[in-house]
């Protein structure tokens, strides 16, 4: 017989902290309190497995479930001396959710669970306090007709205020117990008027159905949206915890509060928290009362005139202060505890880890280690690493006032304020004359970079969170929400349609990349500090990784921000990007004009001097550190002009007709470009392009090494999908730096390898490998190839496949172990046994997400590259692999 049910008590306790994955954490925490002697109310956790058998079951409990519930029953019965469903001296019960993390407010709760109008007058007589009986009921009306009738209470609610409107009061403290008596027959009534149902009036009906209730909110949308947000998986399921009622709302010698053992803002070393007496728990969270708070630390604005729990009742405020210490050095991290006062006895109802900011999470993590409760080691895998997220960009301020209008995917974080912005050159003239703005676009292509420099964070319709708006504001550090279906976007109008409320051109907006939240208007932010403590935590993490980390940077200045992030190198240098520049974006299509070789090689003579330059400033920002440069990429249709304007600039700067410009273009289209013709095939077609790629390259070196710094270029040929393209476009390229270095008179090392990207090219790694100095996997491109998937148009269903558990999270935005991952491994495995000396590395974005980075140290990658502001990130990842793998 399997065991579903666990109880947890000063006499008897079945579960511990480490059954997290059966009894949820709430249910894990409620045992091991029990375990140490604290004052928790009894009760018992049906497990995670029931739910799932209550799903599984056509949404029945089974018979041994039922027979183990009415058994640990018995047993608190026994413990309380009180019996469930007695009319004299009442057992009642709370009933609450507890997945195995916390999910605070997705799932149901329902307090006083057991009255009924037999029960209510018994609690009366035995308290001596009709008011307390009455107010309790009608609380368990509200909360079951809610939770488990599905009950619309905005009915009630307004009810409830109508009566204290009438009786010429604000507080519901202020009601008695009359009042709360005829409330309770005015919700009952309303309750059958408007169901068709009797409120139930069986004790063990209620349980029965409240169970079930909790059951079925682990899959209520908000929790289903919660889990998808938060990458938790939709088959774990939720506990039940089931535990005697104590009561906060018995009078003025009760109360309930909730309180954190450090600030979770700041992570400072004080106890914090707020409190209200005579009142039961979701009147703390639920502002129906100002709450007061537990000492003075804890005061602010708007309680400050109110009295602290130290001060009202310090004997229940010292008992809190033992227990709060007990449990920190316990659990070895901030404590987030809820309680409640019956009567001047203090209760622990919960504790869990305290969710907090991720300044507080760090400051946190270092203090116990100079505590000395923590070691470096345990203190670095307690910090999230994409917390860090928080400390590198701008934030929204908490204090200010905002209007979500739209959602979409959180695909860079940040907060940013400015204009709409539909067009690239808006943007970009905008910016220039001082104006904040943000790009809005349906999605965004390699030929809106100069928009994107100039915004201040993106706004796409589409696409997903490797999207080009994605990747590029990650490299960027810009704020991005991308994908959002929310939004209608009219080029034509130049206008943004959000819920059929219209947005216009230069209207102003804000966006927050860390939410994908899109408001009305500017919302004022706050700015990134990086403390002291962050830094030396960094350096703990430095101590222990072995995987190197580089950055993905085009330019200088991003370079400059990875750098100063712990950036080790860059593992790619997109040089497309560079050719979309206002002053060379000619050259580039008269290039691809040109109707001879010689014509070619005169356009690229004129990108020359552009190319050199930019390499010259990525290595000098560099200093000897490795740049991994990876030449052209994109199809050639990429850089041709669409609007008439730049047909006719383009017709006239080639003396040719408009006509001669659009058939080139009509030429140049694919069917499906991500296959077609670009990468290593652009240069087996024209070996001009990469020759002047690296003549380019190899003269930056020459220029930047007799400055007196140390250059360490690295050379990256894209798409090779046969070993034969490698070894020929190899051979091309060493041509290049050999007549470069002969010219100089100087001699600069450049290594000369691949990206992998295609399924052929791992599959044929070790032929590859001999002709390569490294392997840098484009896991990109290497997912949609893999799968047979566009990663911009992926969005549009794999929330599907999330929802129905197909897919346990995206394989754009973490690396797929199972397929993609095996053609690295098989990569990796083949490629080195070929060829010992290559060093290997990952570039694609999964380059800065914990559990790609976590297979790449299994797998003996040496680095992984990421964008600059996900460095940190990265490096910590790559700490935390390394102590989980050790």
């Amino acid at each position: 017989m399997s065991k579903w049910v666990y109880l947890f008590s000063a006499e008897k306790t079945e579960g511990n902290r480490e059954m997290k994955p059966l009894l949820g954490g709430k249910g894990a925490n409620l045992a091991e309190m029990s375990s140490l002697g604290l004052p928790v109310p009894p009760g018992f956790t049906v497990t995670t497995e029931a739910c799932l058998d209550y799903e599984k079951s056509g949404k029945k409990i089974n018979d041994e479930i039922s027979a183990q519930v009415r058994e640990a029953l018995e047993e608190i019965e026994k413990i309380t001396g009180k019996s469930f469903g007695d009319q004299e001296n009442p057992l009642l019960f709370s009933v609450r959710s507890g997945a195995q993390v916390s999910m605070p407010g997705m799932m149901d709760t329902v307090l006083n669970l057991g009255m009924n109008d037999d029960s209510v007058e018994g609690l009366a007589k035995l308290t001596g306090n009709p008011r307390f009986a009455w107010d309790s009921y009608r609380r368990f009306i509200q909360m079951y007709a809610n939770v488990v009738m599905d009950f619309n209470i905005s009915m009630l609610e307004s009810t409830l205020e109508d009566l204290k409107e009438a009786r010429g009061v604000k507080e519901d403290t202020e009601l008695t117990a009359e009042d709360w008596k005829e409330l309770v027959s005015v919700y009952k009534r309303i309750i059958l008027e408007e169901t068709g149902q009797t409120f139930p009036s069986s004790p063990m009906d209620q349980l029965w159905l409240a169970i079930a209730a909790v059951f079925r909110s682990w899959n209520n949308p908000r929790a289903i949206k919660y889990r998808e947000i938060n990458d938790i998986p939709h088959k774990w399921g939720t506990a039940v915890n089931v535990q005697s009622m104590v009561f906060g709302n018995m009078g003025d010698e009760s109360g309930t509060g909730v309180c954190f053992t450090r600030d979770p803002s700041t992570g400072e070393k004080v106890f914090f928290g707020e409190y209200l007496m005579n009142a039961q728990g979701e009147d703390v969270v639920a502002g129906i009362r100002t709450p007061a708070p537990i000492n003075e630390y804890s005061k602010n604005e708007s309680n400050r005139e109110l009295k602290t729990l130290e001060e009202v009742q310090k004997s229940s405020y010292d008992t809190l202060v033992e227990i709060y210490q007990k449990l920190e050095a316990h659990y070895k991290d901030m404590q987030d505890i809820e309680f409640t006062i019956e009567n001047g006895k203090l209760y622990i109802l919960q504790t869990r880890n305290g969710k907090r900011t991720a300044a507080a999470a760090v400051k946190i993590a270092a203090d116990l280690v100079s505590e000395g409760i923590l070691s470096k080691e345990e203190a670095l895998l307690r910090v999230s690493p994409e917390d860090l997220n928080q400390l590198l960009h701008p934030t929204l301020d908490p204090k200010a006032q905002k209007t979500v209008i739209a959602k979409g995917l959180p695909a860079s974080p940040g907060a940013a304020s400015g204009i709409i912005c539909f067009t690239s050159e808006c943007a970009h003239m905008r910016a220039e004359n001082g104006e904040k703005v943000i790009l809005v676009r349906q999605e965004t292509s390699p030929e809106d970079i100069t928009g994107m420099v100039a915004s201040q964070g993106i706004l796409t319709a589409r696409g997903g969170m490797t999207s080009h708006a994605a990747v590029v504001a990650r490299g960027m550090g810009k704020p991005c929400v991308a994908g959002c279906s929310e939004i209608s976007i009219s080029y034509t109008n130049q206008t943004l349609t959000i819920g059929g409320k219209v947005y216009n051109d230069g209207d102003p907006l804000t966006i927050d990349g860390g939410t994908g939240e899109v408001m009305e208007g500017i919302v004022p932010t706050i700015a990134a500090k990086i403390s002291d403590e962050f830094a030396s935590f960094m350096r703990w993490a430095d101590e222990y990784r072995r995987l190197g980390v580089r950055t993905n940077a085009d330019n200088p200045e991003d370079a400059k921000v990875a750098l100063d992030f712990g950036a080790e190198g860059i593992g790619l240098c997109r040089t497309e990007h560079m050719f979309f520049d206002a002053e060379r974006i000619l050259a580039v299509r008269e290039m691809i004009f040109a109707q001879s070789v010689a014509e070619r090689e005169k356009a690229l003579e004129k990108l020359l001097p552009y190319q050199q330059k930019d390499f010259e400033g990525i290595f000098r920002v560099m200093k000897g550190k490795p740049v991994n440069i990876r030449l052209l990429d994109p199809p050639l249709h990429e850089f041709l002009p669409h609007s008439d304007e730049e047909k006719t600039e383009l017709a006239e700067y080639l003396s040719i007709s408009k006509d001669e410009v659009e058939a080139r273009e009509e030429k140049l289209q694919e069917f499906n470009p991500m296959l077609g013709h670009r990468g290593c095939r652009l240069a087996i077609t024209y070996p001009e392009i990469y020759k002047m790629q690296v003549k380019a390259i190899a003269l930056a070196a020459v220029a930047v090494s007799k400055e007196g710094l140390e250059v360490k270029p690295e050379i990256m040929i894209p798409l090779v999908g046969l070993a034969a393209e490698l070894k020929v476009l190899r051979q091309e390229v060493e041509e290049v730096l050999k007549e470069t270095d002969e010219a100089s008179g100087s001699e600069v090392v450049t290594k000369v390898g691949t990206m992998i990207e295609l399924p052929r090219a791992a599959i044929t790694a070790a032929q590859i490998s001999e002709h390569a100095d490294f392997f840098s996997f484009g896991t990109n491109d290497l997912t949609q190839t893999t799968y047979g998937l566009s990663r911009d148009d992926a969005g549009k269903f794999l929330a599907e496949y999330k929802s129905r558990d197909l897919m346990a999270r995206d394989p754009f935005v973490a690396l797929d172990q199972e397929g993609v991952g095996f053609l690295v491994s098989h990569a990796v495995r083949e490629g080195r046994k070929a060829n010992s000396q290559m060093h290997m590395g990952i570039c694609g974005e999964h380059g800065g997400e914990p559990s790609s980075i976590e297979f790449c140290h299994q797998n003996g990658l040496d680095y992984v590259s990421c964008s600059p502001f996900r460095v940190p990130i990265a490096r910590l990842s790559a700490a935390q692999a390394a102590l989980r793998n050790n």
